[in-house]
């Protein structure tokens, strides 16, 4: 049995096609490949979406996932929490899962600690009110200058930083392991991280923060994470991935 992961696929899953993720071949369901954020397959309920998510179910393998910041968690929400191996998750498709929040899952006799979201970075120019009455004036004059900025319900989701009760729930589950898992996969990295990454180009928040008292308080062995649209190894244990895909 066999575990890869990779960085955000943004709703674009063509790099495991078979002439470019050539491991497949040998693979079965009993593999995993996990995405570290920025899933992007549920985003509009499209035909063309359809399409891709019942192309990734038929791959030989499991495609798993945390959430990241570019999500409709909306339509995530909408998806029922059932049980796979004994552990809460969201089935996008039956084999097609979303790995939640806080959670601490065994996958083929390995732990894994669990934190999607990050903070939107592309937003310079504010986040809009669909329902608001200046709402296309204030779009052409964002257009016009060129300005970074979503909507909100329709590019953009308050939920893409945790709530204080999945903060709560990470916590609670890192205690029962005594703060002791083999990998993390997140979506962001810790503040510390980030910022050696970056050169501080990325701000801190309360999820890089509370990212950090992981890095702090928990041993494992290594941490992925996406987001940053880059590959690159920090400090040895911390790996951001983006398109690259890696076997542990």
């Amino acid at each position: 049995m066999a575990i890869f992961i990779t960085g955000d696929t943004h709703g674009d899953f063509t790099r495991f096609k078979k002439n470019i993720f050539y491991e497949q071949a040998e693979l079965t369901k009993d593999d995993c490949v996990i995405i570290a954020g920025d899933f992007g397959g549920v985003w509009d309920g499209s035909a063309e979406e359809r399409h891709w998510l019942d192309w990734l179910e038929a791959k030989p393998f499991t495609p798993l996932f945390v959430s990241g910041n570019h999500e409709n968690f909306d339509m995530l929400a909408d998806f029922p929490i059932e049980d796979w191996h004994g552990w809460n998750v969201q089935r996008i498709r039956p084999s097609v899962i979303h790995l939640l929040r806080g959670r601490i899952y065994e996958i083929q006799g390995k732990t894994f600690f669990t934190m999607g979201g990050a903070s939107s970075h592309d937003i310079s120019g504010g986040i809009l009110e669909p329902d608001d009455p200046q709402f296309k004036r204030k779009c052409r004059m964002l257009d016009h200058r060129g300005a970074l900025y979503r909507v909100n319900h329709r590019s953009w989701w308050k939920e893409e930083l945790p709530s204080q009760e999945e903060y709560q729930t990470a916590r609670a589950n890192l205690e029962k392991h005594d703060w002791q898992v083999d990998y993390i996969v997140t979506h962001c990295g810790p503040t510390s991280v980030q910022a050696e990454l970056s050169g501080g180009t990325y701000k801190a928040d309360a999820l890089t923060d509370f990212l950090d008292e992981v890095a702090g308080r928990c041993q494992f062995q290594g941490w992925f994470f996406g987001h940053y649209h880059t590959n690159a190894v920090i400090r040895k244990k911390f790996a951001v991935l983006y398109e690259q895909i890696i076997q542990l």
